[in-house]
């Protein structure tokens, strides 16, 4: 895991003993005066997977708020090297945040995924546009490049994230920019579908015709491995990949059955547009919760637990409502004749 640099405020009398050495494997510490004369900066450099734990004992210790903060640094290199024999080991941690970022990484990745911005409009208006013209003319690889570029990785994380901390503030940003980004998704390929010939039976746009039960396997797999992919810091380009090959296409799918009135097709689409983004968000939000991700105040604790519970429960129902539907459809096959 990739070191990190923790600064933060402290009066001269601050002290660390060895027990937070040996518990948070610390590597190196450094104290500096600060200017104004009001205490010191207080540097430690320590394994990516143990700061969130040893930003909880600043705030046991220290009291951090709004006027006193700390601060996560990610450390590019270390010059010399820190060897193995150099890391302690943190006997103390907890085994589900081994290999993951802290969760205020996770927060502030999360929080910037989330942002209704111009380029976050543009990029799902583009990459729609991408994946319909690769769809129609059945070319995977621009569909795949589509996936690419599509932000679409950045509200579901947020919305798993903000249910497994009970965050209000970050679930309110997550469902509005998750809303926002389908409806331009949609609107764009119902368009095309009015203007464009579609013919249903291009392989790229037949996959997305019909829903059996491997597409749910496929979109469990998908929201669990972009969660774990997501809790290690990885690239949101790459991983979100993962997330749109479960989204995009299908829902790309809806929009040109609409526009062309092919409201047979739409039915098997939508089912399969439902069940995905389903099996994303409770995949996602049981790899959080099995992660050990929850918030830091223990107040705060109960709250997300119940929202968690909650949130599963809710998912595990609509999926078995939606697993249903396959069945009474009869999977794949009821849809081969559809007009």
């Amino acid at each position: 895991m990739a070191l990190r640099l923790v600064e933060f405020s402290a009066p001269e009398t601050f002290e660390v003993g060895d027990d937070v050495f040996e518990r948070h494997g610390i590597v190196a510490h450094w104290t500096v005066r600060r200017a104004d004369g009001e205490g010191t900066l207080e540097r430690f450099l320590l394994n990516g997977d143990q700061a969130e734990s040893f930003v909880e004992w600043v705030d046991e210790s220290q009291g951090l708020s709004k006027e006193r903060r700390a601060m996560i640094l990610g450390v590019e290199a270390v010059i010399p090297p820190v060897e193995d024999g150099e890391e302690n080991s943190g006997g103390e941690k907890e085994d589900a945040t081994i290999g993951r970022i802290s969760r205020d990484e996770l927060y502030q990745d999360a929080k910037e995924a989330t942002e209704l911005t111009p380029t976050y409009y543009g990029l799902v208006a583009l990459s729609t546009v991408v994946a319909i013209g690769g769809m129609l003319r059945d070319n995977t690889a621009v569909v795949i490049g589509a996936m690419v570029i599509a932000p679409l990785i950045g509200p579901n994380m947020g919305l798993a994230l903000g249910t497994t901390l009970g965050d209000v503030t970050l679930l309110r940003r997550a469902v509005l920019a998750s809303l926002s980004g389908l409806a331009i998704g949609l609107v764009i390929s119902v368009g095309a579908g009015a203007l464009l010939p579609v013919d249903p039976s291009v392989p790229e746009l037949a996959l997305r015709a019909a829903v059996d039960y491997p597409d749910l396997v496929l979109a469990l797999a998908a929201g669990a491995a972009g969660a774990m992919s997501f809790t290690r810091g990885i690239s949101a380009s790459l991983i979100g990949v993962m997330v749109a090959v479960a989204l995009l296409p299908p829902l790309v799918a809806v929009g040109l059955f609409v526009g062309a009135g092919r409201w047979g097709l739409v039915w098997s689409s939508g089912l399969l547009l439902l069940t995905n983004v389903v099996s994303v968000n409770l995949a996602a939000v049981c790899t959080f919760f099995l992660q050990g991700v929850r918030p830091m105040r223990w107040y705060e604790e109960e709250r997300a637990r119940k929202a968690t519970r909650l949130a599963i429960i809710l998912w595990v129902v609509a999926l078995a409502l939606l697993a249903g539907g396959i069945w009474l459809a009869g999977g794949a096959e009821v849809f081969e004749g559809s007009p």
